[in-house]
């Protein structure tokens, strides 16, 4: 599993997971570039998926340097 930088502070899968969620998720996957550009900063985003719990399972993304996330069931 790979830590990465966000907002100038290291977080591993879990964390980035629960900036994402709000709150603690049960299982977070390794953190992915994805690909794309933030909408408001069009710095990189990352992308992680993770099981909030036991039924679900979201792909989240967070852009690296601002506060803008979203999810597939956004």
């Amino acid at each position: 599993m790979s830590n990465r930088v966000v907002q100038g502070r290291m977080v591993t899968a879990e964390s980035l997971a629960e900036m994402i969620e709000g709150e603690s998720v049960m299982e977070a996957e390794p953190i992915e570039d994805a690909d794309r550009q933030c909408p408001d900063c069009a710095e990189d985003v990352l992308a992680v998926g993770y099981m909030p719990s036991v039924t679900e399972f979201v792909t989240g993304y967070k852009c690296q340097e601002c506060d803008w996330r979203e999810t597939d069931r956004d």
